[in-house]
């Protein structure tokens, strides 16, 4: 379906700005059908589901034809829900985030009626609220629509069906007839008609088809996260599944190149795909794409579109996208060809809301799991090297390397000792990283069970049990219940966790802060 660049929609340098902040490359159908409508002042009916960009499609001409030296009520928008109402409302102030003195208010029931009153009195140019508090706001005279221009219904079936209609009639004939009327709905009833033939100067129909997520081969999975996990618990599952070719998804062209060189320096053979980027340059990343030269991909939507590699065994949502129909297009980039593959999205605080939108529009079956820890992965990365043994010992071309086992045979060293030590060292090398001796959590001073660490930071920095308790659980995904004694002095801390996750704890901190103080974290020398 056509799409436009936002640039080419004739909007304002203010939105353009907020809209680039945001991670927005393109508008979507919906937004490029009836922005250009609404900015004209045409009646528009916009038939558009949740998860289409349907808010931004109304948010932005509401924003740049406002006028922002008028402080009487200038728009209008009805929501089913108090939750769609504030949804709708932050949007607009995300949105409108440059354009001075333009003020939105949600008004809703169950938030106190005073509280609103008082934000109505200071002056406000677009409310957005549920018919019933509007309407009770107009009979007190406190919400006044003598001079609003244009009015707005979101969901505009979903109020029909709460019986809101009797009360939306009411709302339309108070404001004037010399306005602009706008429905948004996911379907077109009878009821929505009467509504159009009635309220409605020559509306414009715009309409966005909704797409079936078809990825039956495909796993999907979420990750609660905090943000700056993120980089680790990629790392994590780029290594447990060891995929062929990976897509990794980010919402700004700052934040790919930012992933791409933190990758790159881990060791991983990555490169970047994004807008800002010559056709040439982008020809030769996907050449080296195809080729397996690289096998991790970190890209834009709008860039990775047109991407048709088959063998993509993984998807990342490294950011959730803006709007549900971008996780559609990335997911069916693996599983192809009757193939197998993971699709994995990270979940930061209010994404989730977003998730639930995802899963809704995609009728998609998103599973929570928990972020592996560094013994899964080995545990992982171990059976992965054993069947490659055993492919190995099947093709039984070894003759000469038996010769060198026999010399370690004849030296008294036991054959499974060997073959153990061959392992250790292979793993070592796989993962291209120094891996800790277990005997340096010997004799730390813990109790049975346990390791005890220091910390470079104490009273001095303000550091109580809790900030250490938060720090390594939030980081690391162990509970906090798991953690045992903390003493804390002036310059440093001691604290004792499971043996089993002593190793994952130091890993995982080593690069971390706790209250705004970068740490260091090395297991205690015994007192």
């Amino acid at each position: 379906m056509k799409t436009a660049k936002f640039q080419e929609l004739n909007l304002s340098t203010e939105i353009l700005k907020a809209v680039e902040e945001l991670g927005f490359e393109e508008a979507t159908p919906i937004q490029t059908q009836a922005i250009p409508h609404m900015l004209e002042g045409e009646d528009v009916v916009g038939q558009a589901q949740t998860g289409t960009g349907k808010t931004a499609a109304f948010g932005i001409p509401i924003l740049e034809m406002v006028n922002p030296d008028d402080k009487q009520v200038q728009v209008l928008v009805l929501c089913p829900t108090r939750e769609l109402a504030i949804q709708v409302a932050e949007e607009l102030s995300r949105l409108g985030k440059y354009k001075r003195k333009i003020h939105v208010l949600p008004i809703y029931g169950g938030q106190s009626i005073e509280r609103q009153i008082r934000g109505l009195k200071k002056g406000v140019q677009v409310v957005i609220g549920t018919p019933g508090r509007i309407m009770d706001h107009m009979n007190r005279r406190t919400l006044k629509l003598g001079g609003t221009r244009m009015i707005v219904l979101d969901e505009a079936d979903e109020m029909l069906d709460m019986g809101f209609r009797e009360d939306i009639e009411f709302i339309l004939e108070a404001i004037p007839a010399k306005r602009q009327t706008v429905f948004f709905s996911a379907t077109i009833p009878r009821e929505i008609m009467d509504l159009t033939k009635k309220y409605q100067k020559k509306p414009q129909l715009v309409k966005v088809v909704h797409k079936e997520l078809t990825v039956s081969g495909t796993e999907q999975i979420y990750f609660e996260i905090k943000e700056r996990a993120k980089l680790e618990v990629l790392s994590r599952l780029l290594d447990m599944y060891n995929p062929k070719l990976s897509l990794i998804f980010c919402n700004t062209k700052r934040k790919v190149d930012e992933l791409v060189t933190q990758l790159q320096t881990r060791g991983y053979f990555a490169d970047a795909l994004h807008g800002d980027m010559k056709q040439t340059q982008r020809d030769r990343v996907m050449n080296k794409f195809r080729s397996g030269t690289i096998d991790i991909l970190v890209a834009t939507d709008v860039a990775a579109r047109g991407i048709d590699v088959d063998d993509v065994e993984a998807v990342f949502n490294y950011d959730v996208p803006q709007n549900p129909e971008y996780y559609v297009h990335r997911i069916g980039r693996t599983g192809r060809a009757g193939r197998t593959g993971h699709a994995f999205t990270f979940i930061v605080g209010k994404d989730i809301y977003k998730l639930k939108d995802i899963q809704k529009y995609a009728k998609a079956k998103i599973t929570l799991h928990q972020v592996p820890s560094l013994s899964d992965v080995e545990e992982s990365r171990t059976v992965l090297l054993l069947d490659k043994i055993k492919k190995v010992l099947d093709d039984n071309h070894l003759g000469k390397y038996r010769k060198y086992v026999e010399k370690l045979l004849a030296d008294d060293y036991v054959a499974i000792d060997i073959a153990a030590a061959l392992l250790k060292m292979v793993m070592a090398n796989d993962r291209n990283e120094e891996t800790l001796d277990d005997s340096v959590f010997q004799n730390t001073g813990a109790e049975p069970g346990m390791v005890r660490l220091f910390i470079n930071v104490g009273k001095n920095q303000n550091i109580r049990p809790r900030d250490i308790v938060g720090s390594i659980a939030g980081e690391t995904g162990i509970s906090g219940k798991l953690i045992g004694s903390i003493d804390i002095y002036d310059r440093f801390t001691f604290v004792d966790v499971p043996h089993e996750y002593a190793h994952d704890v130091l890993t995982i901190m080593k690069n971390n802060q706790i209250k705004g103080n970068n740490i260091n974290i090395e297991p205690a020398k015994k007192r």
